[in-house]
């Protein structure tokens, strides 16, 4: 049997092999067979209705009246009650969603497929910033959005993608590094290289020029919308490394308001959970910590992969953005999260640390041993429902889950 850290290299391995490419974007239904009629996916751990946070409550009433399912809000509300959707986290199948997270069977999912597993994995399209569904929004220009989203951004985009082939995700997040993006808060770059990417095919399969221009302003417009094509391709790099015995690295993270819960290779599908944390960051004028949601978001995962928080050296701006401390601080960040970590990934650099690899594969041993959290880079969402985003910050990862995942990896290694 492999030792502990030769499972580890084996892991890390696997998610540093990963060729992810966004391929295409289809509906969920197409991408996802079992996501059946009324089931809702959402961020995080599983949870129910009982449990939920106002922002995720408004997310499931708003999805509800999208997909058809509720004549308004109140309806809706009153049918989660009774049970009359079926709730599961998007990780169990396949897929990932910032914040709340929502995926029901009519939203266009972005696809990235790893090229050298063969595995795939799916996020929704990202709608912008300010009151989204994401954070919890729900009145009638989100419901709108949504819409256009699923009847002309979507197919646009599929469209684009099957034409060029797809565009590979690994050098295009490599030159975002260089250029001040850390992939969770900051996606300005990424974003800008995808469309330059996309624009001709856009173009060229555009069913006229209105559509055409509303695309190209829409993602033009998004600095954020890099996000949840990052999102998926991280979920497309740890699921292949989710299934090695022995193995003490993180494949996933993700909480939903409620609950922050990880996943480790050695122990499967099982999840270890802990009261969610508060983020710590600024807020938006007229908004205060009084009015903050604990964090959620299966976005996380990108942490997992080197990238948002253990990647803050690369992008400066964002400390202060985040109000996490001066601009000249970020590499202490990626420093810390070093510690905690079984390697680096060699594709993925960063200019200012003398173009070290970012850091690469959560060991819950080395989080436990020093009680170093991983760092997340997070938005943060008002507490009520309907509202939306309220401001941004950083928020770790509880210690408690780490620890509960470390007694459980123990006992399948006959050691506990």
């Amino acid at each position: 049997m492999k030792s502990i850290d030769e499972a580890n290299q084996d892991a890390l391995a696997r998610m540093l092999a990963g060729e992810p490419h966004l391929v295409d974007v289809v509906p969920a239904a197409q991408a996802i067979p079992a996501l059946t009629d009324r089931m809702i996916l959402h961020a995080g751990p599983p949870i129910g209705w009982e449990r939920m946070c106002g922002p995720l409550r408004g997310a499931v009433q708003g999805i509800a009246v999208f997909e058809g399912w509720a004549a308004d809000l109140g309806d809706a509300a009153a049918k989660a009650a009774a049970g009359a959707f079926a709730f599961a986290p998007n990780h169990h199948f396949g897929a990932v969603g910032p914040m709340t997270g929502m995926t029901t069977k009519s939203q266009p999912l972005l696809v990235v497929e790893n090229k050298t597993h063969g595995n795939r994995a799916y996020c929704a399209i990202n709608e912008g910033l300010g009151k989204v569904m994401r954070f919890g929004g729900n009145d009638a220009e989100v419901l709108d959005r949504l819409r256009w989203i699923a009847r002309v951004l979507g197919p646009a985009l599929g469209r684009a993608l099957r034409a060029v082939g797809g565009v590979a995700l690994k050098p295009l997040i490599a030159r975002g590094l260089t250029m001040g993006d850390e992939m969770h808060q900051r996606n300005v770059a990424c974003s800008s290289l995808l469309l330059r990417q996309l624009a001709p095919a856009l173009a060229r399969t555009a069913q006229n020029a209105d559509e055409l221009a509303a695309c190209l302003d829409f993602i033009g417009r998004n600095d954020q919308f890099f996000l949840n094509v990052a999102m998926a391709m991280g979920k497309a790099l740890t699921d292949p490394a989710c299934d090695i015995a022995g193995s003490t690295v993180v494949t996933a993270m993700s909480r939903n308001g409620t609950d922050f819960g990880i996943r480790v290779a050695g122990t499967g599908e099982r999840w270890f959970t802990a009261p969610v944390e508060m983020p710590v960051g600024l807020y938006f004028p007229g908004f205060s910590e009084k009015d903050a949601n604990p964090d959620m978001g299966d976005s996380a995962i990108v942490e997992t992969v080197g990238l948002g928080g253990f990647a803050m050296a690369a992008a400066p701006a964002v400390v202060g953005y985040v109000g996490a401390g001066r601009p000249s601080q970020a590499a202490a960040f990626t420093r810390d999260m070093g510690e905690i970590v079984v390697g680096h990934n060699p594709a993925w650099t960063i200019p200012a640390m003398d173009f070290a690899g970012v850091p690469t594969g959560i060991d819950i041993r080395l989080v436990v041993e020093t009680g170093v959290a991983p760092t997340i880079n997070t938005g943060i969402a008002h507490r009520e429902p309907g509202v939306g985003q309220v401001g941004a910050g950083v928020v770790k990862a509880p210690l408690k889950c780490f620890e509960e995942a470390l007694v459980a990896f123990a006992e399948t290694m006959g050691t506990a």
